[in-house]
């Protein structure tokens, strides 16, 4: 029997450094990285969202950056056909995919074999819902559908308006199937404590407002992003202080910790641990 082939996943909560450390893995085992970040997509969103520069990039071959209009929804079934396909591409090529990043649905489509429900977006029913809290979304779904409910990020709104899009098209929010997986899937989790982490956050927020953040929003605005579509993003708290970026970036950073505990499969390291990810990566390659 056939061996899988292998990809390696790097994941972890904001700020504990995934992207650099993808880097310094691919230059040693000629590996190209695809990136797993919802709001990195989006072209245009690059201060706000930490997304790695073209030095920080070090001439490693980057995918699924910038490959998104940002006045439109990109969804998760779009990024699983995108990143499946780039996957095949970098093997074909007899290099190693790398896949990097934080949103934990993106990283379980690719990871599991998810099968995702196909129903069409319903923009009258989404112009109704955007004007409700993500408190009373989530009150929405749980009447329409409580187990879907027990299992999605309370605090994201777009994830909550389409689940409750989807539950009233089929009646309810169809259990998400998994097929075997054609790879097989090597996954680190990289770890600050809570204090060090926090520091961190604190330190990269206030390097993005330096770095101009609220000129990046505003030209945004001016090449015609809605306010509705930059709240989607996050960007409506960042007005007007870096301190209320900092606590909404620890609440997400928890959220995203909660998603990726419910994973047996991802070895956990100390974000300073290069050494021992590299032999454990090298190990299982």
């Amino acid at each position: 029997m056939k061996a899988m082939q292998k990809v390696i996943v790097i994941l972890g909560q904001t700020a504990t450094g995934k992207s650099a450390l993808a880097v310094k893995i691919a230059k040693q085992i000629k590996g190209e990285i695809i990136s797993a970040d919802s709001r990195q997509v989006y072209k245009g969103l690059d201060i706000g969202t930490g997304k790695i520069t073209k030095k920080e990039m070090e001439s490693v071959p980057h995918h699924l950056l910038d490959v998104a209009n940002p006045k439109k929804q990109f969804t998760v079934v779009e990024y699983k056909k995108l990143a499946e396909k780039k996957i095949k591409e970098i093997l074909a090529r007899g290099r190693v995919p790398i896949i990097c990043g934080g949103t934990g649905f993106y990283i379980d489509a690719i990871t599991k074999g998810i099968v995702l429900p196909r129903v069409p977006p319903n923009q009258k029913l989404r112009k109704v819902l955007n004007k409700k809290t993500t408190e009373e979304l989530f009150d929405i779904l749980k009447i329409l559908d409580k187990k879907r409910a027990s299992n999605i990020d309370s605090k994201n709104k777009v994830r909550l308006i389409r689940a409750i899009e989807i539950a009233k098209t089929l009646g309810k929010v169809p259990k998400i199937t998994e097929v075997e997986p054609l790879y097989k899937f090597v996954k680190i989790g990289l770890y600050f404590p809570a204090p060090k982490l926090q520091k961190k956050v604190e330190k990269r927020v206030r390097e993005m407002f330096e770095a101009g953040l609220l000129k990046e929003i505003k030209k945004l605005k001016s090449l015609g992003v809605s306010d509705e579509r930059l709240k989607k993003f996050g960007f409506e708290y960042y007005k007007p202080t870096p301190e209320k970026v900092i606590t909404k970036t620890i609440q997400y950073a928890k959220r995203q910790m909660t998603w990726f505990k419910r994973d047996k499969q991802i070895k956990w390291f100390d974000g300073k641990e290069y050494k021992n990810i590299e032999k454990y990566i090298k190990e299982k390659l």
